[in-house]
């Protein structure tokens, strides 16, 4: 069993939402519903084998399957995971479970392609976590936006083609780009698509700073940085709550994750080379992104770019190429993935019940709803990196990495705290506190019991990594450290 916890991760849900999906129309809503639970929750159990069996003092790579794919493109089956990727596919599969709750009775029309398109989905991206194939992960990396796109354009809101049209067009696009960079790499490894082996290659200056920028392009995007980030405002605000939580909690992450595994240990000298670009990016996400979040009407538009300016602080991070700033950047990234989904669930709470999510609709919430303003309220705090939060421990270790590296990065990287704090908690002010503002406001009903249930799972996560992130950090301290050992090391080829 241990052999292929790995494929029974991708394929548990996959093989469920097929079977949702084999159940017809919305004549069986309840059986769907029921279906997708167990799907769900089978694709949670089978990863957490992951993280018991996880051998935190090994920087290889475990829980490895190979079998023959395409033997004539010397493309393989290759699946394995290091304390880099695993924590991803436990965060993927759990915020999974959480969605299909979370949409259970919210959802009335096309149940079952609903919620099928979120099993597949997360199949798929744990897929792209467990690749070490580049053409396998290059399938998963695309395939992954096929069910999103469909969540956005058939549940989304009044402009939801629109969102979903340009979300796919600037993914894909880039992603074009990854897959000239993997297909020079075949030829230079000697015909071979292991990424592993592409770690060893050794390149020319020119080409590293040509791979450099391919995969940029194609990690950029998804992350997304400043100035390619515009799609997610759109696909944010048009998305269904569940595809905005997958979206912000698992998706961003895997671009993110596409640095750690491709950029930096297959070209490090170019990545040396174009720190002060990646940085530069970076901060100008943290703090301008930060001010436009300020002005945000639309609660869902204001999560969707602070989002972009906490992902700009997990960029910052991996390209300070010290331990404390990569490793602050992959506990910001878990910690984002709890956070934004609670944030993001929290607004589709009040919208179930009030249909707008224009802040100005709302104001003393509190009275009406005291359970859920609680947890709103903790959320809000967790966003604004309140310690004993997990939102203060990646930032707080990624500004201790930056001021070992320039005192200036690290100021500018700290005014997240300041910026977070003022839209977070202004929004909350005017929907939260204060005298009922309306009869909308004055008719909502607190929380029920499955709204509950899906808000105390992340309340706990939140402050469980908050006051012990060491189980987190212990798991990827050696493949950090293995990573930053690698791009120490120079692979020019003269």
């Amino acid at each position: 069993m241990l052999d292929s916890l790995l494929s029974l991760a991708i394929w548990t849900p996959i093989v469920a939402g097929v079977l949702i999906l084999a159940t017809g129309g919305d004549s069986n809503r309840d059986g769907q519903r029921t279906l997708a639970l167990i799907g769900a929750l089978l694709g949670f159990l089978v990863t957490l084998p992951l993280w018991s069996g996880f051998d935190a003092k090994s920087a290889a790579m475990q829980f490895e399957e190979i079998a023959p794919w395409l033997p004539a493109f010397n493309v393989r089956y290759h699946l394995g995971v290091d304390g880099i990727s695993m924590p991803f596919i436990l965060l993927n599969s759990f915020t999974t479970l959480l969605v299909v709750i979370a949409g259970w009775e919210v959802i009335q029309d096309k149940v079952g392609q609903y919620m099928a398109a979120f099993l597949i989905q997360s199949g798929l991206i744990n897929g792209v976590f467990a690749s070490l194939d580049g053409v396998l992960f290059y399938v998963f990396f695309e395939a992954m936006l096929i069910p999103l796109y469909l969540i956005i354009g058939m549940w989304g809101g009044p402009n939801r083609v629109y969102a979903a049209i340009k979300f796919f067009l600037y993914t894909l696009l880039g992603s074009l780009m990854m897959l000239v960079a993997m297909v020079y790499l075949f030829f230079q490894s000697g015909g071979s698509f292991e990424i592993l082996v592409w770690h060893k290659t050794a390149l020319t200056m020119t080409a590293q700073l040509l791979l450099f920028g391919a995969f940029f392009f194609a990690f950029a995007v998804k992350v997304p940085m400043w100035p390619v980030h515009t799609w997610l405002p759109d696909a944010h605000v048009e998305a269904p709550t569940g595809g905005s939580v997958v979206l912000a909690a698992i998706t961003l992450k895997v671009g993110a994750y596409g640095f750690l595994r491709f950029t930096l240990p297959i070209v490090p000298d170019a990545a040396h080379e174009l720190t002060w670009l990646i940085v530069t990016l970076s901060l100008i996400a943290v703090v301008y992104i930060g001010l436009v979040a300020l002005v945000q009407a639309d609660m869902k538009k204001l999560i969707a770019y602070s989002s972009i300016a906490h992902m700009g602080f997990v960029t910052l991070g991996f390209f300070l190429f010290n331990p404390l700033g990569v490793e602050g950047g992959l506990v910001q990234m878990i910690s984002h993935g709890f956070i934004s989904a609670a944030m993001f669930l929290c607004v589709g709470v009040m919208y179930d019940r009030v249909h707008s999510r224009q802040i100005a609709d709302y104001g003393g919430v509190v009275n009406t709803m005291p359970r859920f303003a609680a947890f709103f309220m903790l959320f809000a705090m967790a966003n604004s990196g309140l310690p004993a939060t997990s939102g203060f421990v990646g930032e707080f270790m990624v500004v201790l990495g930056a001021v070992k590296v320039n005192f200036w990065w690290a100021a500018l990287a700290a005014t997240t705290l300041i910026f977070g704090a003022a839209y977070t908690l202004w929004m909350v002010k005017r929907v939260v506190f204060g005298p009922v503002a309306n009869t909308h406001v004055a008719e909502m009903k607190d929380i029920n019991s499955r709204e509950f249930t899906v808000l105390l799972l992340l309340a706990v996560c939140v402050l469980g990594m908050g006051l012990y992130p060491a189980p987190v950090t212990d798991v990827m301290h050696t493949s950090v450290n293995h990573l930053l050992q690698h791009v120490a090391h120079s692979k020019l080829a003269y």
